[in-house]
């Protein structure tokens, strides 16, 4: 029997879920030495959350609204770029900007701010151009979304990709240079000093994303994605919905790529390619496209399997076990054989287009021993429910071969397999009323 939990008892849970949660990334962060191997928990946390902002926005534009977009790395892309240029200090434009004379933009957001609001302005000079890293990346996709949203299914899948492509090509063009330093890495900008941030800001985000979905506008976007003439005949605008939705993932795929500069410290536009823009789709297929929960589990099951649980696996040792196949590489190997087994036994992703419940939650904790104790009668239930599927199929298969039998004999010994009707010449004529 399921747990039922009023509104405010599953917001209390929530809200203590999610404070300890916060704590425990906080105080890991501080207590952890960087020389433990426990450190790597962090920072799978801290990609793990910039991965599921990401995953989530575009979940709402493939998931919720039905568009088959491939642009979220050039989104990315803009974002981390934006807010790399506006904070680097301006005693350092000389050096990471050597080849272009210092660059165009000398100045820094962050310094600004810090030298009138102290601690305050430091960071809300990182929030500013974040946030105008996603706002710019919203215009963008505004005007790009006029002409593509018009497209559907593979065509707006290959014009958002191409478009992704072309800027990753426009960042590295050295007429830009000035701006951009061309082909050569962004460095020394201010990033964050605890791995909370990260997760804060892509909580808050998520946070949003879900208030969207379960929203007027969420609803329109399913209508639109379950049938585009239903939801147009019920009034709903298609492009204006569509822009909407495109518009708001292209921003939140920005603030992703300003926090995703942050982690790596340093920003070159190479890695933002098609390879970025298929292990974020990965993502949300294992996870469940059409859930925001599936998004955050498979953000933080791909980074913890790619970065930290299979890297022995190319060591030559894992778990204690050393063999002479485990060479560089073969840990991709064993993740794409791990990918494999999840959308085999989960067809729609970890979660389908489920949500988490924590009435489904406490439920399977209630229920779990009881469960474990009846799992082997259902695992023999499930045997003999597959034994019994494969004789009455080996059944039918054998009627099948003994009546084609039956019939080549009957028609070799020249016996007709069927009684013709009678042929009539009579003609029937029917008046208008059918008499």
């Amino acid at each position: 029997m399921e747990t039922t939990l009023n509104k405010k008892t599953k917001s209390a849970l929530s809200v203590a879920a999610i404070a300890l949660f916060l704590v425990f990334v906080y105080f890991g962060d501080i207590m952890i030495s960087p020389g433990s191997s426990w450190k790597m928990l962090i920072t799978v946390i801290e990609k793990g959350s910039i991965y599921a902002l990401v995953a989530a926005s575009m979940n709402l534009l493939n998931g919720f609204t039905g568009l088959f977009s491939l642009g979220q790395a050039g989104f990315m892309l803009i974002g981390a770029y934006t807010y790399a240029i506006f904070t680097i200090p301006a005693a350092s434009h000389d050096a990471v900007y050597q080849y272009f004379e210092g660059g165009a933009i000398k100045w820094s957001i962050v310094e600004a701010l810090e030298g009138s609001l102290g601690v305050f302005g430091h960071y809300l000079g990182m929030l500013i151009p974040m946030l105008g890293a996603g706002l710019l990346v919203a215009v963008i996709a505004f005007l790009i979304g006029i002409p593509v949203l018009r497209l559907k299914s593979d065509y707006l899948a290959i014009a958002t990709l191409g478009f992704a492509e072309i800027l990753r090509a426009f960042f590295q063009w050295n007429t830009l240079g000035p701006v951009t330093n061309g082909s050569n890495v962004l460095r020394k900008y201010t990033t964050y000093g605890n791995a909370i941030f990260p997760v804060l800001i892509s909580g808050i985000c998520i946070t949003i994303i879900l208030l969207l979905i379960n929203s007027t506008y969420g609803r329109a976007f399913r209508a639109i994605r379950d049938d585009e003439i239903a939801a147009e005949a019920m009034g709903i605008n298609l492009f204006k919905h569509k822009e909407i939705s495109f518009v708001i993932s292209s921003f939140f795929a920005g603030i992703s790529g300003a926090l995703l500069a942050m982690f790596q410290t340093t920003i070159n536009a190479t890695p933002f390619n098609t390879v970025m823009t298929y292990e974020i789709l990965l993502i949300v297929v294992i996870g469940g496209i059409g859930s925001i929960t599936g998004s955050i589990i498979g953000a933080f099951l791909f980074t913890a399997a790619s970065e930290w649980w299979l890297r022995g696996l190319d060591a030559g040792r894992w778990l204690g076990i050393s063999a002479s196949f485990m060479r560089p590489g073969f840990r991709k190997v064993v993740f794409a054989v791990l990918i494999m087994l999840i959308v085999l036994f989960y067809s729609r992703g970890i979660m389908g287009d489920k949500e988490f419940s924590w009435e489904k939650f406490l439920s399977g904790l209630k229920n779990l021993p009881a469960n474990i104790k009846a799992w082997p009668a259902r695992r023999k239930a499930k045997a003999a429910a597959r034994r019994d599927a494969r004789a009455a199929k080996a059944a039918a298969k054998n009627r099948a071969k003994e009546a084609k039998a039956s019939n080549e004999a009957r028609m070799a010994s020249g016996e007709a397999l069927f009684t013709p009707l009678e042929v009539s010449d009579t003609v029937m004529v029917f008046d208008k009323e059918g008499k």
